[in-house]
C-alpha cells in the first residue's frame, strides 16, 4: 500500500486519447516540389507547455489529500500486522483471528480506495490531456503549413517507424514555444530542490 498517486500518474499509460485531435481540419494540400519533413515528440510537447505543466500540477494537488489518506491506511495496516506478529503467541485463537480479520478488512478497503483514486485520476488526466492535445495540434498544423512542411512524424509513438531523424528536423521545442505564446499561460514557478517531480505525461497520444 506504499504506492502513491504520483506513481499512478506515471503508470497511467492505457488512455485512449485523440478523439479531439481527430476533429481538427484536414491539412492543406501539399505544395508541389520536394517533400519537407519534420518530427515531433507530441506527448512531450503537450505535457511541457506552460498550460500542461500547470494543469497536471493542479491535478496532482487535487489528489494529494487522497494520496495522504491512502498512505495513512497503509501505515496503519503495517503497524497492526507487526503488532499481531509480535503478540501472536500471547493471544488466544479467537483474539488472533479477530485481529487478522480486522487487518484483512482494512487491506481490502485500502485496495478499493487506491483503485477508486487511480480510476478517478486517470479519467481526469485523460480529459485534461485530450482538451490540451487538441489545441496543441491546431498550433502544430498551423506551424507546419506556415513552414511548408509536407509531413510531420510523431517520434513519441510507442511503435514509431522513425529510425533516424536529424535534430534540425525536430520541431517539438518550436511548437511548445508557439503554443505558450498563443495560450498566454505563464511559465510555472521554479520548483525548490527536493520538490516532487511533475507528473509524467500519458503514454498515449492523439491520432492526427
Amino acid at each position: 500500500m506504499k504506492r502513491s498517486l504520483a506513481l499512478i500518474v506515471m503508470l497511467a499509460s492505457g488512455l485512449v486519447l485523440g478523439a479531439n485531435a481527430q476533429t481538427s481540419p484536414a491539412a492543406a494540400a501539399a505544395p508541389a516540389g520536394p517533400a519537407k519533413i519534420a518530427v515531433i515528440a507530441f506527448q512531450v510537447a503537450v505535457a511541457q507547455t506552460n498550460e500542461g505543466q500547470r494543469n497536471f500540477a493542479d491535478l496532482q494537488k487535487k489528489f494529494a489529500p487522497k494520496e495522504a489518506e491512502i498512505k495513512a491506511e497503509g501505515e496503519e495496516i503495517d503497524t497492526l500486522t507487526k503488532q499481531l506478529q509480535a503478540q501472536g503467541d500471547k493471544l488466544s485463537d479467537v483474539e488472533r483471528a479477530n485481529k487478522a480479520k480486522t487487518i484483512d478488512e482494512k487491506k481490502k478497503k485500502a485496495q478499493r480506495d487506491l483503485e477508486d483514486a487511480q480510476n478517478d485520476m486517470n479519467t481526469e488526466m485523460q480529459e485534461l490531456y485530450n482538451a490540451l492535445a487538441s489545441k496543441v495540434y491546431d498550433v502544430l498544423a498551423n506551424y507546419a503549413q506556415q513552414q511548408g512542411f509536407t509531413l510531420v512524424l510523431d517520434v513519441a509513438q510507442q511503435q514509431n517507424p522513425v529510425l533516424y531523424a536529424n535534430e534540425s528536423t525536430n520541431i517539438t521545442k518550436q511548437i511548445i514555444e508557439a503554443y505558450n505564446v498563443k495560450s498566454g499561460v505563464p511559465a510555472p514557478p521554479a520548483q525548490p530542490a527536493g520538490a516532487r517531480p511533475a507528473a509524467s505525461r500519458p503514454a498515449a497520444h492523439p491520432t492526427h
